[in-house]
């Protein structure tokens, strides 16, 4: 048996502890004696190991493909001649793109905005909340919009496709070349450095390719993280304990809100087969069918509300009484929170991405990322909902600020249960560890992924050393 003692470290606030690992599993928190001779050891020099991060919503595929595409959006690209001069000098002679982009560029694209920017190379440019794709005029045409009958395809008054594709992000892929999905070994060793040692993919209906490349990415190391799937399909077997479905995702689309006879009968088909479900929901509207509908069929265990951007203070008792997690991201104020002071009424700021109001109303929380929509880096998610600070400097609901020790506990609950109580490091655990280079307090003072020295899956270093 491989044994591995992580020596002189802080656990818990207790420091010059030993802790230590054999087949992947905690066996030992002591201050006792030096470790046997036949032991690897990895000195702490006195600094905190804590449990591994978790990021309980994120997109693995489009965080990979985000890696590799052309930023089209601030703080790179701000205005439309800041967009000609990007999508003219892109790499390659073939399809662009683009991610990121915010309407404060040039506002909302349509294919004849975008051929007055770039006409010649066919372009696909994402809006930065994963929302809807804006393609040109020689893209519309390699993808054939205009014999296209899916929904998600916007068309003007005359029935001409106007360039615009909404929630449609699987369909389209399927019109492209197909150039197979990207590597994930890139984001996996990225997500490692930040600590993070299991995530819920947060993608709704993966198609079975998709799957596939996910459970082989995952198998041969280059998704080294436990993993949790949202779009799993109902009959999704589970492979392992580290690899498995999570609740069913439903997305509330702002741009079709569903009929409430159809999401009820979504949420019960899901309820019968006895999965939770997680319901993308970023509008008042959406929120507001969501709390009708689930008053009406009930919920189970582990249902939860994916984003929950705006939630009405009267609701929370609402959201508590029906026993919902709420999984957000504070990492979008720090990323697009000028934007949010723009074009959001004064009225609605203090129910923005709510976290401390949750908490003390008793609603289970959870932070995540939305990568690549949001940051990927979950200090830089603890930061935010610390300061809940804007790119412009102002503060956006002060109300809701929330400690750094209960922020980083937030990105400490297990996969399966984001609200609940965060895991520690204790014998009988999985020995999913992040070993830091300062103390825990140190750490929580500046919040930041310089202090992630090593992190352990399995009791497998997979980061540093």
């Amino acid at each position: 048996m491989t044994t591995l003692v992580v020596r002189d470290v802080e656990v818990s606030g207790v420091r010059g502890l030993d802790v230590t690992i054999r087949d992947g599993v905690v066996v030992a928190v002591t201050a006792g004696p030096s470790p046997p001779p036949s032991a690897h050891v990895l000195d702490g020099g006195g600094a905190a190991l804590l449990p591994g991060l978790h990021d309980h919503h994120l997109h693995l595929h489009a965080l990979a493909a985000e890696r590799a595409s052309v930023r089209c959006g601030p703080p790179a690209v701000r205005t439309a001649d800041d967009l000609a001069r990007t999508l003219g000098t892109a790499p390659g002679d073939g399809w662009i793109r683009g991610v990121g982009y915010a309407e404060s560029v040039a506002g909302l694209l349509d294919s004849a905005s975008l051929d007055a920017l770039h006409p010649h190379r066919p372009v696909r440019i994402q809006h930065r909340s994963g929302a809807v794709w804006f393609l040109n005029s020689v893209a519309v045409a390699l993808t054939r919009l205009a014999t296209a009958d899916h929904p998600g395809v916007e068309r003007d008054g005359k029935g001409n496709p106007t360039g615009r594709v909404w929630r449609a992000d699987t369909w389209l892929r399927d019109r492209l070349p197909d150039t197979g999905p990207p590597s994930l070994a890139e984001v996996g060793a990225e997500l490692a450095g930040y600590g993070i040692t299991g995530v819920t993919d947060a993608t709704p209906d993966l198609t079975p390719s998709t799957l596939e490349h996910l459970r082989a990415s995952h198998a041969d190391g280059s998704v080294p993280q436990h993993v949790r799937l949202l779009g799993a399909p109902p009959d999704f077997p589970c492979r392992s304990a580290s690899f498995a479905p999570g609740p069913h995702k439903i997305v509330l689309a702002d741009s079709g809100l569903p009929d409430l006879d159809v999401l009820a009968e979504t949420i019960r088909r899901a309820h019968d087969a006895g999965r939770a479900v997680a319901v993308h929901c970023v509008s008042r509207e959406a929120f507001a069918i969501l709390l009708a509908v689930l008053t009406e069929v009930g919920t189970l265990p582990g249902d939860r509300i994916e984003h929950g951007a705006l939630i009405p203070a009267e609701s929370i008792d609402d959201v508590r009484r029906l026993g919902l997690q709420v999984v957000t991201q504070p990492g979008f104020l720090a990323d697009r929170g000028d934007a949010y002071l723009r074009d959001i009424s004064s009225g609605d700021l203090p129910d923005l991405y709510r976290c401390r109001s949750l908490l003390d109303g008793g609603v289970p929380l959870a932070l995540s990322s939305d990568a690549p929509y949001g940051p990927a880096d979950p200090w830089t998610v603890v930061a935010a909902a610390v300061t809940r600070t804007c790119p412009t400097g102002d503060v956006v609901g002060s109300d809701e600020h929330l400690s750094a020790a209960t922020a980083l506990d937030r990105c400490l609950a297990p996969l399966d249960d984001p609200g609940g109580a965060a895991r520690s490091v204790r014998v009988g655990a999985p020995a999913d560890l992040v070993l830091l280079d300062r103390s825990l307090a140190a750490a929580l003072s500046a919040p930041s992924a310089s202090a992630v020295r090593a992190t352990l899956i399995g009791g497998r270093i997979v980061y540093g050393a």
